[in-house]
Formats: structure tokens, C-alpha cells, sequence
């Protein structure tokens, strides 16, 4: 977890020294040229353990951690007829080491697999017409690490209502992926198994939102997702056991829809005291119904410290493609033993504290927020987790 500290810290450095050399343009309402208008660095640190690791079959050691860092730059400037123009430069690597992942090989002390790094920048642009309400987004998106390479991109349009109450939008991603076919190293050469060279795999999504204002204490959002995938679903070096003892690849349909509706609301309970809620229902062609319900309380307990409970509870049915260690058959066309496919109720609780101090963090004016929070995961087939992040945000 110190290593975690010590990046944020680092970055926060860099920070001060660019607001000490920063020349003061508080005058500049609107900004003809690009001026920083935000930056927020976020660092976690996450772990996790269970026995239930696809990589061995559905039994085994899921213990994995993982050091996340993200930079990200908001810049704005106003064009001709008072049109702002916002740029979102997002940079995040994550370090992550998994035990699972290092029995890919079971022969070997510590392999390849048994970390990596992954890389993964983006780049968003919105033109916002204030006067009529009306945004409209391109963006780009790449995640690069040693068995994975994906590429997206996204669409966006949104339109205020004319009382300024509420709002419309429709976004469209797509997400072109390569897979790179690992096999366990017991399976590499036979027939019909996936061991060499790359597979693709599409994601599309098309999203739906509407936003209201019922009145100044409460607030709701609905938001309608469609999703479809394509290509190679499986992962090439999970291991599934038969009824027979016999291993194989996970094999897995290569077309999956999935349909989320969510509804979201904020109520403000006087000055000090907000409920946020969250409702989402999902369901797919691969037999998965869930249900999420989240609800977190921001209380203001001085003018710059806030905390926020959170509490999440999850709960989904199997994929009719799943089960576990040794209880597939020679009959199955498809078949996993991921747990993540399989029937469980989850719960994840936690808390924020927030910090927006009047004269800055440590001293240092622009730096108007630090956030730090942790949260705690439990999953009926004994996955548990915990992470802890922090983010400081420059403005």
C-alpha cells in the first residue's frame, strides 16, 4: 500500500510546482484560449482472495493485487458564439499480480503470467452550446497489456429540456479487441484448442439517458443500455474439468447480449445530508439475470470535511453455460467454470472522507480537494476484497 502513497505524493509534487509558476488570470470569465480547467490524480490499491480461480478449474487461489495511477487533464477554452470547447486527457497504469493467472503453467515456480501491466489512455472532446443546451462528444480509448489489446471509441449527444428541468442523451462505444491465445500448458498442441496467434472480440453499446429535475431537493436519472458482443468470449486459458476428470479449454458461445436498465436519484436533505440511490437490473441471452441496489449518504459534518457511507448489494442467477470443478459433460457444447458466471449475491460497504479546505491542501490554493476512500467486498462463494483509493483533484 506504500508504494501507493508515495506515486500520489510524487504526482502532487509536480502539481505544486506548476501552480507556484502558474501566472493568475482570475479575471478570464470565459477563456478564448485552452486553459486547465481541472485535473484530478487518483491512485488504489486493491486485493483480493478466494478459491474458486477459473485458471485452475474453478478450485484454486484467487489472490491477486493490483496498484492502479491515473492522471486526468480537463482543459476548456470558449470559440466563436460562446461554444465551449472541454478536452479530457486521461492517462492510467495499473501493476497487477495474480497467483491464478501464474498457474497458466503448473510446472513452473513463477511465470510470465503471474503479472503484468496495463496501459490505458484516453482522449475526449464535448462541444457544449450553453445558450441552447446542447452537447456533443468524440472520444478515443486504447488498454494495452501483455495477452489483451482493445480500442474504442464513443459518440455522444445530449439536449437540455427548454425549462432546463431535465435532459436527454444517447451515446454510442464500441470497443474492437484482440485476445492473444494463451492455453494452459497442458493443452497446448491437441486438437481444438486455442494456443497460438490472436482472436478478435467487438463490443457495441448504445445508451440512453434522461435526467429531471423534480424540484430543488430531488433529482432522478433512467438510463437504458443495449450491449452486444462478438468474436472469441472465452478466455483461452481457463481450464474447465469434466464429470470424466478429463481438462479442457472453456468454451464459450461467441455472441452475448446484455440489456442494463438502471435508475438513479438524489435527494438533499437540507443543507448538510444527501441520499443518493441506485437501481439496476440486468439480463442477458446467456441465462444471467442480476439485481443491484446501492444507496450512499454524504454528510457534511464541517464546511470542508464530509464522509459518505456506501453500501452496495448484488445478487445474480447463473449462466446456463456454468459449472463447477469436474460436474461438465461430453454433452456440453459450451462450458466454464468461472465464478463469475455463476450464482451468487455479493455485498460491498464502505466509507469516504473529503477534505475541500478553504485555503487549499497543505497550504497549496488550487489544490481544492482530497478524497480518500476504502471499501469492503464479500461474495458468497467466498471472494472477498478490499481496496483503498485516493484522489486529489487541482482546479
Amino acid at each position: 500500500m506504500k508504494r501507493v502513497f508515495i506515486t500520489g505524493f510524487a504526482l502532487l509534487g509536480l502539481l505544486k510546482a506548476y501552480a507556484q509558476n502558474e501566472q493568475a488570470d482570475s479575471t478570464a470569465y470565459k477563456p478564448k484560449k485552452l486553459k486547465v480547467d481541472e485535473i484530478n490524480l487518483v491512485s488504489s490499491y486493491y486485493r483480493q482472495n478466494g478459491d474458486n480461480s477459473a485458471v485452475t478449474g474453478g478450485l484454486g487461489t484467487e489472490k491477486l493485487t493490483d496498484i492502479s495511477n491515473a492522471i486526468d487533464l480537463r482543459v476548456v477554452k470558449y470559440g466563436k458564439n460562446n461554444i465551449k470547447h472541454n478536452f479530457d486527457v486521461e492517462v492510467g497504469v495499473d501493476h497487477y499480480s495474480s497467483a491464478s493467472s501464474d498457474k497458466i503453467d503448473l510446472n513452473a515456480n513463477s511465470s510470465a503470467s503471474s503479472s503484468d501491466i496495463r496501459v490505458y489512455p484516453s482522449l475526449n472532446y464535448i462541444r457544449e452550446n450553453e445558450e441552447k443546451g446542447r452537447t456533443l462528444g468524440i472520444g478515443v480509448s486504447s488498454s494495452t497489456e501483455y495477452d489483451y489489446q482493445s480500442f474504442g471509441g464513443n459518440v455522444s449527444f445530449s439536449q437540455k429540456t427548454k425549462d432546463r428541468n431535465g435532459e436527454f442523451g444517447v451515446k454510442f462505444q464500441a470497443y474492437l479487441d484482440q485476445v492473444k491465445l494463451l492455453a494452459p500448458i497442458e493443452l497446448r498442441g491437441l486438437p481444438n484448442v486455442d494456443d497460438s496467434g490472436n482472436a478478435s472480440r467487438n463490443t457495441f453499446v448504445g445508451s440512453l439517458t434522461y435526467s429531471q429535475i423534480i424540484n430543488k431537493n430531488f433529482q432522478v436519472m433512467f438510463q437504458a443500455d443495449l450491449i452486444s458482443q462478438q468474436g472469441y468470449l472465452s478466455l483461452p486459458f481457463h481450464r474447465v474439468y469434466f464429470t470424466d476428470g478429463s481438462v479442457h479449454q472453456e468454451k464459450l458461445p461467441d455472441s452475448r447480449l446484455k440489456i442494463p436498465l438502471a435508475a438513479r436519484a438524489s435527494y438533499f436533505l437540507g443543507d448538510n445530508v444527501i441520499i443518493r440511490g441506485y437501481y439496476r437490473f440486468y439480463t442477458d441471452d446467456w441465462g444471467i439475470q442480476s439485481h443491484t441496489a446501492d444507496i450512499e449518504i454524504p454528510v457534511k459534518i464541517t464546511s470542508f470535511v464530509s464522509v459518505s457511507p456506501f453500501y452496495r448489494y448484488y445478487t445474480q442467477t447463473a449462466a446456463k453455460y456454468f459449472k463447477g470443478y469436474e460436474m461438465h459433460n461430453l454433452q456440453s457444447d459450451f462450458y466454464t467454470s468461472n465464478y463469475d458466471l455463476s450464482k451468487f449475491n455479493s455485498s460491498f460497504i464502505g466509507l469516504g472522507l473529503r477534505l475541500t479546505p478553504v485555503n487549499g491542501i497543505f497550504g497549496i490554493k488550487h489544490l481544492n480537494m482530497l478524497e480518500i476512500r476504502y471499501g469492503h467486498y464479500a461474495r458468497s462463494n467466498n471472494l472477498n476484497s478490499d481496496i483503498v483509493s485516493i484522489n486529489i483533484r487541482y482546479k
